[in-house]
């Protein structure tokens, strides 16, 4: 069975770092007047509560489990999703709803691993349900749409508080929950089960948030999707799709896109009859999909412990073709975009989950070529260009250090970096407006966690954006500075598509001169990043660009 590929665990990372910063960022107001707001939606009336953030007089409202789509079970499952049904009642809407089926385990995981504690979790296949914050119900707010992270098999929408971006910044919050794993991405590459169910429940919810979020004071006409790691792809994906043109006015993607290696495949076939060998199902599509539909929530989630990676995949109708051709062909939503990277992405938590090792004494040569090795497949890289970038980035070195740190540029950059930068050309080149972004800030919250060497790791930049230094007594006057910073960033980009505004550092568009802001505790501009490491890269891509193009002419001949 199909295990985690190195192309995933990294996305896994980002999804405790909310959760971890939030807690204890809110208290509910009891007692007081208005403290149960109640807004009518296209489906019925809900009641939700008011909370009041730490440092900040403004209060937010806030609805919790609010069903955007119908449980996506039964003949539901590996299906598009369907409207919610109407109620008669006033909904309840101040807990979190279950979040999707899947592997509890690797969050027990990761909570060791960055000294977090979540709530109690529970899962369920009935999981289509989003969350709102908003500080005013009466006004016509801009609506920044949360779309979390977790490799596309883990996470949910409750583990990134709203509240407090919310409150600071005037803005409404909206986090949802979407199908993951095998009930969110399985697919037999035909009509019987295109795939990509969970990317289709991320256009439900935009949907819903047109037709509703009036209500709850956003403006329709004014919506952003932000998203980090797994959450970036997807956001990525939305702009490339044309099933969500019109849904939303920017982007905004932090640590992922689409071309990043591992997420997107075109043959999703393969994975889908072993699925089918094991549940005893025929391999006949049809056959396959009514079998697999008849099985038990738990005989699912016992098998998702077993596959941990499930692609999204070219399907012809949410992907028309491959993201490299829409891009090519400019076929994509043009939209402001804002979007970037971590100077460290794989600096500490992905080395250390991966291979159970800890780098703080260094690495082996043998450990860097076999994970490159992996990634290489999955890229298609020649023998010829797997050892190009084995020598650009290592050497000749057999000292532990010195690989450590190549090993974690080296990863950074094939997943990270050079996808991001790409990307940015592609829009840029289609003439959206770009403002791209490195984060160097390491947080002091991990000063007794991580090892000294680590910089801005994967996913540590999500704190700053939701505001949790604005909330914690124990973090430094700088690091509340930067918080308020980036939050006025991204804020502003939602409000107008540019990020700049004033007392802030001037953001540059990202144009043929590249230049980019450096978000640190000091900002500054700059230009080209790492641009000797991406013209090497584009170098190698067009290589493999060109045999694949020759292969092809070959087997038309033939």
């Amino acid at each position: 069975m199909k295990m985690l590929p190195a192309g995933k665990c990294w996305l896994l990372f980002g999804v405790l770092l909310c959760a971890k910063s939030s807690a204890g960022s809110t208290t509910e107001t009891k007692g007081e007047r208005n403290d149960h707001p109640e807004v009518i939606t296209a489906q019925g009336r809900v009641r939700g509560k008011v909370v009041s953030v730490n440092g900040i007089d403004q209060p937010v409202n806030v609805f919790l489990g609010i069903p955007f789509a119908k449980p996506p079970i039964g003949s539901l499952r590996f299906a598009p999703p369907q409207a919610p049904k109407p109620w008669s009642h006033v909904r309840n809407t101040t807990s979190f709803s279950p979040i999707c089926l899947q592997d509890l385990g690797w969050l027990d995981m990761f909570q060791s691993l960055v000294n977090a504690t979540l709530p109690p979790l529970t899962t369920s296949e009935d999981c289509l349900y989003l969350n709102i914050y908003t500080p005013n119900t009466k006004a016509q707010l801009p609506v920044m749409v949360w779309i979390h992270g977790g490799a596309l098999v883990l996470g949910g929408a409750f583990m990134c508080d709203g509240s407090i971006l919310s409150a600071y910044e005037d803005v409404v919050v909206v986090t949802i929950n979407y199908r993951l794993g095998l009930l969110g991405f399985f697919s037999t590459g035909s009509v019987e089960a295109r795939g990509n169910w969970g990317l289709l429940d991320q256009i439900a919810a935009l949907q819903w948030v047109q037709e509703n979020i009036k209500q709850f004071g956003g403006d329709p006409q004014s919506v952003t999707i932000f998203g980090e790691s797994a959450g970036a792809f997807s956001v990525d994906a939305q702009v490339l799709s044309p099933l969500s043109k019109g849904l939303f006015k920017r982007a905004i993607s932090e640590s992922g896109v689409v071309q990043i290696p591992g997420l997107l495949t075109s043959h999703p076939e393969v994975l889908a009859k072993e699925i089918a060998t094991v549940f005893g199902c025929g391999t006949n599509n049809a056959e396959m999909v009514r079998c697999l539909r008849s099985k038990t929530e738990q005989e699912l989630k016992s098998l998702m412990k077993e596959i941990r990676s499930m692609n999204a995949v070219v399907d012809g109708k949410f992907f028309p073709k491959a993201p490299e051709e829409l891009l090519a062909a400019k076929e994509f939503s043009i939209v402001p975009y804002l979007l970037g990277v971590n100077n460290d992405e794989y600096g500490w938590a992905v080395p250390l989950m991966l291979y159970s090792l800890d780098i703080k004494d260094g690495i082996d040569r043998e450990i860097v070529m076999a994970a490159f090795q992996a990634v290489a497949s999955e890229l298609g890289l020649s023998a010829e260009s797997v050892q190009k970038v084995l020598d650009e980035y290592l050497g000749d070195t057999e000292d532990r250090i010195q690989l450590r740190d190549h090993f974690r540029e080296l990863m950074g950059d094939v997943f990270f970096v050079i996808p991001a930068i790409r990307t940015a050309r592609s829009q840029r080149d289609s003439g959206a407006p770009v403002y791209f972004y490195e984060f160097q800030h390491r947080p002091n919250m991990y000063k007794d966690i991580k090892p000294d060497f680590v910089k801005a790791d994967h996913g540590d930049e999500l704190g700053f954006v939701f505001g949790w230094p604005l909330i914690k007594g124990d973090d430094s006057e700088d690091e509340k500075k930067l918080s308020r910073t980036i939050m006025k960033y991204w804020a502003n980009f939602a409000r107008t598509g540019n990020p700049n505004g004033e007392g802030l550092v001037g953001w540059p568009r990202y144009d043929l001169n590249e230049e980019y802001l450096e978000l640190n505790l000091q900002q500054q501009k700059a230009e080209k990043l790492k641009k000797d490491r991406v013209d090497f890269w584009v170098e190698i891509l067009q290589d493999k660009t060109k045999k694949t193009t020759k292969e092809q002419e070959t087997r038309v001949d033939l």
